[in-house]
């Protein structure tokens, strides 16, 4: 869990590993992943929790999370987004083994001069300097996504498929410029909730959450979204909580040369 203060998100405000816990869901134990802001830096705490080991790559990738629309107590409207990514570290500016893909980052009020939307994004690379942006490609869905998902990600041959509910929702294989959006480096699993600002915000203090029931890789296998929710119910029933055959990923050195 993180617990320290930095981007992204309302700059100054705090990653808490107490806006973690775990709740009861139809008797089952789901993870809850907790933000609220006053409306001031000071008075906004973000939540994230991830495997932070660089290993995953190709391979399927799923989860069942719940999204929410309205906050669990205080006034509606704020620039919430809830997340589930996976990604790794940038060395630099413009780094080309940059990799991060976005499942689903989630806004139930808009932001970023949007509307309401669930983004899957796959990326080339960023950069901070002169100011912050970056190379990738997006799709969205301008929808409410209320309730429990099952999100699946295939990565395989250069694509990048992203399935929602068992429903195609993207292919992504380069950006604008051509530039591969296909992972190219080990990625960590992720899932975090943060304010991408305050503008949003009215008065009193606002509750949101977002819930984790389960997440599932195979990797360098193409599963199908109805199987991959299937192995998750099967570790369920035979009463598994945890297991762990992931090999073989390495993480590629810090790069010394100049950048191309």
């Amino acid at each position: 869990t993180r617990n320290d203060v930095g981007s992204p998100g309302v700059p100054g405000a705090h990653w808490l590993t107490s806006n973690i816990s775990f709740t009861n869901v139809n008797g089952d134990s789901v993870a809850q992943l907790k933000a609220t802001t006053n409306g001031s830096a000071d008075g906004t705490t973000h939540a994230e929790m991830y495997q932070n080991q660089l290993r995953f790559l190709e391979g399927t990738y799923a989860s069942r999370v719940r999204f929410t629309d309205a906050p669990a107590s205080g006034p509606d409207g704020d620039h919430v987004n809830e997340t589930y990514f996976t990604i790794s570290p940038l060395r630099y500016d413009r780094d080309p083994l940059y990799s991060e893909l976005d499942f689903s980052e989630y806004l139930p009020n808009g932001g970023w001069g949007g509307p309401q939307a669930n983004y899957q994004t796959s990326w080339y690379t960023y950069w901070n300097n002169p100011t912050w942006d970056g190379l990738r490609t997006s799709t969205a869905q301008n929808r409410s996504f209320d309730g429990w998902h099952d999100i699946v990600t295939q990565v395989s041959g250069g694509h990048v498929k992203y399935y929602i509910d068992g429903v195609l929702t993207a292919d992504h294989t380069t950006d604008a410029q051509g530039d591969p959006v296909y992972p190219r480096t080990p990625m960590s699993i992720n899932y975090n909730m943060w304010f991408i600002d305050t503008a949003g915000h009215t008065s009193g203090t606002s509750v949101y959450t977002e819930q984790v029931d389960w997440t599932y890789y195979a990797g360098n296998q193409v599963v199908s979204p109805a199987d991959a929710v299937k192995k998750a119910a099967g570790y369920r029933t035979a009463g598994t909580s945890h297991v762990d055959t992931v090999s073989g990923c390495t993480t590629p050195p810090p790069s010394s040369s100049t950048p191309p």
